[in-house]
C-alpha cells in the first residue's frame, strides 16, 4: 500500500469519525436552532401545557365536600354541580399470545402493558408500562366545569375474550365510553365515545383536550445507551418521513403543527405508540421529553393534543395503540411509517440495510439459531461481494511493495524536500504504469457498508439477548472485565470483542505499513493510533458490531494470503513494471492545460515552465 493508499485510509477514518460526530450532535444542533427561532413565551406555554406531576386537574371553585365525593364548580347558574362518587379501583385484563394489558377503572386507561415473549436484562417480565407510571386522560368541558377522566370511575359495560367496553355515566345524564379490542399481535384498537353530552358541553368547544404521559422503565443492561436513543418520534399525515425530539438532550419540547399521524414514545428496542388513522386536528400538538439524572427510569415523555368533538349525541374517535418491539419487518407491515424510527443510517447509506443486510439476516435466521454464526455468514457474503475491489486493493499494495526500494531511494535523495519527493514519485508511477489511487478507491467502495452496519447492529432487536461464546447479549457490550466503577477512558468494563477488533485492526495496519514507502513518521503514528481510538469508541457498543469488524479483519487477512499464494504473481508484476520503464510515456494534455499554455504564449511565457 502506497502513500496515497495510506492517506485514503486516513480519509476513510476521518469521514467515519466526522459522520459519527455529526450523527451524534445533529439533533442537538437542531434543538438549539429551534430554541433560537421560538419565542420565550411560546416555549413557556408549551412547557406549562404539559404536567409531569400527575396531580388532579379538575378546575373547581368549590372544595371537595367529602372523602368520597368530588364537586366540580358550576360555571352556569342554570346547572347543578357535578358530583363524582369515588369507588375502589378495579383492574381489568386483556391478553393474547403477545400482550397482556391491564386496564384500571380509575380513568379507564391502560395501566400496565407486558410483552409476553420478551424479558428485561435481569430476566424479569418486560413491562412496557408500569402501574402508576402512566396517565392517559381527557378533559371534558362540561357547562358545570372541566372534568378529567383520570378522576372518573369506569365500570364494565360489555366484555368478550378479545375486547372490553368501559363506561362512566354522569349523574345528570350522558356518558363516556372507552372500548379496547385486542386480536393478534401488538396492535390495540381503541375508541372513545361521548354519549348524550351535546347539551352539557359548551358550544364554543369543538375539541377535547387529551394528555398522555409516561415514565419509561429501564429494559436493557446499559442505561446510558438506552437513554441516548430514547425520545418522542412523530409523523405527519401528509409526510413520508418521521421526526423526533433530541435524543441526546436531557430535556426538549416542541409544538407540532398540521395533522399528526402518530406519536411514539420510543426506547432502544420497544415503543408505545398512539396512531391516529385520520390524523389529528390542525390546531397543534405539544410533546415533551425529560431525562432524569438518576437511574430510576430512562425518560419521561408526554404529549398533549386535541381530539375533534362534533357536538352530536354520538361522538366517536377511533385510534390504535401499538405496544411492541422495534422490529423492522413487524413495523413495516403496519404501513404507517413506524419502521423509519429504527436508525439504519443516513438515507444515502440506509438502502444497504433495507435491501441487503436485513433480508439476508432474516433469511439466515430461519435456518440457523446461532446469531454468532449468522453474523459470520453475513460477513463472508459481504466479503465475497467485495472480492473484486479487495483484489484491486491488494494488487495495488503488491505493486507498492515492489516499488518500495525505489520510493525509499527517492525519499533519501529528496533530503526532506517534500515537493521534490512527490514530483519524483509521480514520475515513477507514470513510468511503471501504477495508479497512485489504486489502493484508496477500492477501500472507499466499502464505506457505505461500513456505515450501514455501524447502524444496523446496535438497532437490531434480533440480536437482543442472543448469546455467543462469552457474550450473553450481542446487542450490547460484552463485559469481559468489570471494574465495578467507572475508570476513564474505559468506563466500568472492557469488552473482549472490542479488544479483539482493535488488536486485529492494529495488526492489519502494521502489515500494510511494511509495504508503504514515502510516508512520514507522523502519518504512521496516526495510522497506529486509529485502532486504539476505535477501541475506546466501541467499548460500550454492541458486541455484535465489534464481532463483525473483527471477522472482517480476519477474513481480509485470509483473502490477502490467498491472493499472495495463488493469484498475484509478484515476479510477473515486476517484469511488467520493468518493461513499462522502457516504454516512452506519452501524457495526453487536457483541454484546460492546452488553454493555459496558449494564454502563457500570448503573455510571452515559456509553456515548459508551466509543467515544471
Amino acid at each position: 500500500m502506497d502513500k496515497n493508499s495510506t492517506i485514503g485510509y486516513v480519509l476513510i477514518f476521518v469521514i467515519f469519525a466526522a459522520w459519527f460526530m455529526y450523527s451524534s450532535n445533529q439533533q442537538e444542533l437542531q434543538r438549539i436552532e429551534q430554541e433560537q427561532q421560538d419565542s420565550i413565551a411560546n416555549a413557556q406555554r408549551v412547557r406549562d401545557s404539559i404536567s409531569f406531576a400527575r396531580e388532579t386537574k379538575i378546575q373547581a371553585t368549590e372544595p371537595v365536600v367529602s372523602d368520597s365525593t368530588t364537586t366540580i364548580a358550576n360555571n352556569d347558574s342554570t346547572d347543578q354541580p357535578v358530583q363524582v362518587v369515588e369507588a375502589p379501583e378495579e383492574l381489568f385484563t386483556l391478553e393474547n399470545e403477545e400482550l397482556n394489558l391491564q386496564l384500571t377503572s380509575k380513568g379507564g386507561f391502560v395501566n400496565k402493558a407486558t410483552l409476553k415473549n420478551y424479558r428485561r436484562s435481569d430476566s424479569s417480565d418486560l413491562v412496557l408500562i408500569e402501574p402508576g407510571k402512566c396517565d392517559f386522560s381527557y378533559t371534558i368541558p362540561l357547562n358545570s366545569g372541566f372534568v378529567e377522566t383520570i378522576d372518573l370511575d369506569f365500570t364494565v359495560k360489555s366484555q368478550s375474550d378479545s375486547g372490553i367496553v368501559l363506561e362512566h355515566k354522569f349523574p345528570q345524564g350522558g356518558s363516556i365510553e372507552q372500548e379496547y379490542s385486542l386480536s393478534n399481535g401488538f396492535l390495540v384498537d381503541y375508541r372513545v365515545r361521548l354519549m348524550d353530552l351535546q347539551s352539557r358541553i359548551s358550544r364554543r368547544h369543538s375539541s377535547i383536550e387529551t394528555k398522555w404521559d409516561m415514565e419509561l422503565p429501564l429494559q436493557e443492561k446499559a442505561l446510558e445507551n438506552e437513554r441516548n436513543v430514547s425520545t418522542v418520534y412523530y409523523k405527519y399525515k401528509s409526510d413520508k418521513g418521521v421526526d423526533n425530539l433530541s435524543e441526546r438532550s436531557d430535556e426538549d419540547d416542541d409544538e407540532l403543527q398540521g395533522g399528526v399521524h402518530w406519536l411514539s414514545f420510543k426506547q432502544q428496542f420497544f415503543m408505545s405508540t398512539l396512531i391516529f388513522p385520520q390524523g389529528l386536528e390542525e390546531s397543534g400538538t405539544a410533546i415533551e421529553v425529560e431525562k432524569p439524572e438518576n437511574a430510576d427510569y430512562v425518560a419521561e415523555m408526554a404529549a398533549e393534543f386535541d381530539l375533534p368533538f362534533s357536538g352530536d349525541n354520538y361522538d366517536e374517535n377511533a385510534m390504535q395503540f401499538y405496544f411492541g418491539p422495534n422490529h423492522y419487518q413487524t413495523l413495516k407491515k403496519m404501513d404507517v411509517g413506524l419502521e423509519r424510527t429504527i436508525e439504519l443510517g443516513p438515507k444515502v447509506f440506509s438502502w444497504v440495510n433495507k435491501l441487503f443486510v436485513i433480508p439476508i439476516f432474516n433469511w439466515l435466521s430461519k435456518f440457523i439459531s446461532s446469531y454468532g454464526v449468522i453474523i459470520l455468514l453475513l460477513t463472508l457474503m459481504i466479503k465475497l461481494i467485495l472480492i473484486l475491489p479487495m483484489y484491486k486493493s491488494y494488487l495495488s499494495s503488491a505493486k507498492m511493495r515492489i516499488l518500495k526500494p525505489e520510493l525509499e531511494a527517492i525519499k533519501e535523495k529528496a533530503d526532506g524536500d517534500m515537493a521534490k519527493m512527490q514530483q519524483e514519485q509521480m514520475k515513477l508511477y507514470k513510468r511503471v504504469g501504477v495508479s497512485p489511487f489504486g489502493g484508496c478507491l477500492p477501500q472507499l467502495v466499502q464505506l457505505p457498508i461500513l456505515i450501514a452496519l455501524f447502524r444496523f447492529f446496535p438497532s437490531s432487536i434480533e440480536l437482543r439477548q442472543k448469546s455467543f461464546l462469552w457474550a450473553d447479549d450481542l446487542s450490547t457490550y460484552d463485559a469481559f472485565i468489570n471494574f465495578g466503577t467507572s475508570i476513564w477512558p474505559f468506563g466500568d468494563h472492557i469488552s473482549l470483542f472490542t479488544l479483539l477488533m482493535a488488536a486485529s485492526s492494529l495488526l492489519y495496519t502494521i502489515y500494510n505499513q511494511q509495504s508503504t514507502a514515502g510516508v512520514s513518521n507522523q502519518m504512521k503514528y496516526i495510522m497506529y493510533l486509529m485502532p486504539v481510538m476505535l477501541f475506546f469508541w466501541f467499548n460500550s457498543y454492541a458486541a455484535g458490531l465489534s464481532y463483525y469488524y473483527f471477522l472482517a479483519n480476519m477474513i481480509t487477512f485470509g483473502q490477502n494470503f490467498v491472493f499472495s499464494k495463488w493469484i498475484v504473481d509478484e515476479d510477473k508484476i515486476r517484469k511488467e513494471m520493468e518493461a513499462n520503464k522502457k516504454k516512452k510515456v506519452s501524457v495526453k494534455k487536457s483541454r484546460f492545460q492546452k488553454r493555459l499554455e496558449e494564454m502563457a504564449k500570448k503573455r510571452g511565457v515559456d509553456p515548459k515552465q508551466l509543467r515544471r
